[in-house]
Parts: C-alpha cells; structure tokens; sequence
C-alpha cells in the first residue's frame, strides 16, 4: 500500500474546517497523511481500521482523533443497517487553532496531554462517542465564535475521556508538546536514528544529561515505558512498516530493524502485535475491502 500525503488549506474565515460526506463504495490503495490534526467519525460501518502499524476490525461507530503526518484509512465490508447510508463526520485542525498562547495557559495541560497522545492516535469508546457526535453535530450548523466555542468543548471532552485507547507504536509518531520537549526530543531524534544500532543506556542519559537512575525515572514518566521497551516497540513498529510496504521478507525486516536473531524478533513481534510476522502479513492481506481515508 502506498503512503500518500494530502495537503489541506483552510478558508480565509475558518481556523479549522468540519464536514460530513456519504461514504462511497469504491476501491482506494493509499495510506493517508497530512499536518493537521484530524477528528473522524464514522457511522453505519464495518471493516478494518489501519492507524499507522496499528491494524484491526471494527463495527458501528467509530471516534479517532489522529496527529500531523499519521497514516490512516479505514477499508469498509459493509453497512451495519442496510437502511441507512455509512457516513464520515471530519474535522481538521491545527492545536493551535485558536493561538499558542491558549496552549501556554495552566488550563491547558490535559489539552496538550491530549495532542501528545494523539501522534500515535486515539480510539474513544463508549459516552465519549454519543457526546461529541452531539457536539459536532451542532459544529456543522454553526458558524463564527459559536463554531468555535464548541470545537473547544469538543477537544475538552476527548481530553477528560476515559474511554479512551493509544493505538499506534511510536515509530509512526511522536509529538511531544510538554515543558520538557527539548529533553525527551533530544533522546527521541538520537533514538531514531540509532534504534538499528545497540542502545546503550549510559550515553542515551548523558545526552540530556542525567544519571542512569534518574534518566530510568524521567523516561518512564514522559512515555509510560521504559527505555528497552520503547526501543522494542520502535524496532517492531519500523519492521511493521517494512511488511506492510510489500517490498521485504521477515528476515530483511528482522536484520534492518536492529534485530540480529529471528528467534528473538519473532518473540518481541508476537509480544507488541499479538500474532507473528507471517500472520500480520496474512491478516493484512487476507481479505477483499474497500478502502477509504
């Protein structure tokens, strides 16, 4: 599958753009991206979810909030009710839309948690779906301030949700928007660029610089992990990539995403993804869809 990047230009009165479309029946063959942020929901639809090397079914209604440059689409196999008409509510944005100051405000903090997550994608489940279907239900007829006013009650409720699911590795992503962005970005760029080669703890911690000890404490605050299973997931996440493009074998992605033992890739890929590399090219391409993005 291709990765296409889409680019968006918003309309001389609007800091941010929402729309609602029929889905249409017809093939697409194109993994998405794009700078905005973007908040989907789709109704009346069954199929299969791909958000950056995160890959499964889904039926009903479904709420994703997606960061700048994550590839999505989503292929459809059918209708829930055969009556109603599978339809897409869009809305794309930039976090600041409204300013960098309102970013900067102690009220904002949620905010920003919200838009960090969101550079692996998040799945919201449950109230949070019915909620803000009403509130974007009223975007549409709205315009100016009181558009506006909603949107930010919008992005409130996705903030506060607990219903709410991570769904990408961080290969695909990572925006980080907090106080300490130079730090974590630092040991993020020299991890991207080193994560094929052997990670050593020591001269990751000297980069920021911090002890061992307390850069182990640090990490884990900023991404929930610690720094060997961040670099596991990195390595799985780019070897994902690598199956999904079509253009290498297991053992190619094994060897080119830092790994130097099939055995031991194979253990690490099934622990992230829950099935074995063989079986995630299978359930990739075992079935006929549609796909839209």
């Amino acid at each position: 599958m291709q990765y296409v990047y889409e680019n968006f230009t918003f309309p001389a009165d609007q800091s941010f753009t929402i729309r609602t479309e029929c889905l249409e029946i017809k093939k697409y063959t194109a993994l998405k991206s794009h700078v905005n942020f973007e908040i989907a929901l789709l109704e009346n639809c069954s199929g299969k979810r791909f958000i950056g090397d995160h890959i499964h079914d889904f039926e009903g209604t479904e709420l994703v909030l997606l960061g700048s440059y994550l590839p999505h689409c989503w292929q459809y196999y059918g209708l829930v009710d055969a009556q109603q008409p599978p339809t897409a509510t869009i809305i794309h944005f930039f976090p600041d839309f409204l300013g960098k100051q309102l970013l900067e405000k102690p009220e904002a903090r949620q905010l920003n948690t919200l838009f960090e997550k969101a550079a692996k994608g998040i799945l919201f489940k449950g109230p949070t779906i019915t909620a803000a279907h009403n509130i974007m239900q009223q975007m549409l007829f709205k315009t100016g301030l009181s558009r506006a006013v909603l949107m930010l009650q919008l992005l409130d409720l996705l903030s506060l949700s607990s219903h709410a699911e991570v769904l990408s590795s961080p290969y695909f992503n990572v925006v980080e928007n907090s106080g300490e962005a130079n730090k974590i970005n630092k040991v993020f760029d020299y991890i991207f660029r080193n994560f094929t080669e052997e990670i050593v703890l020591q001269e990751v911690a000297e980069l920021i610089p911090m002890s061992p000890a307390a850069f182990c404490r640090f990490f884990k605050r900023k991404t929930n992990r610690t720094l060997i299973d961040f670099v596991k997931e990195l390595r799985i996440g780019h070897a994902a990539k690598l199956l999904l493009q079509g253009h290498h074998n297991v053992a190619e992605a094994c060897y080119q995403s830092g790994y130097n033992n099939i055995s031991n890739f194979n253990k690490h890929f099934k622990d992230i993804k829950g099935v074995s590399p063989r079986d995630f090219i299978k359930r990739y391409n075992g079935e006929e869809a549609v796909i839209h993005s």
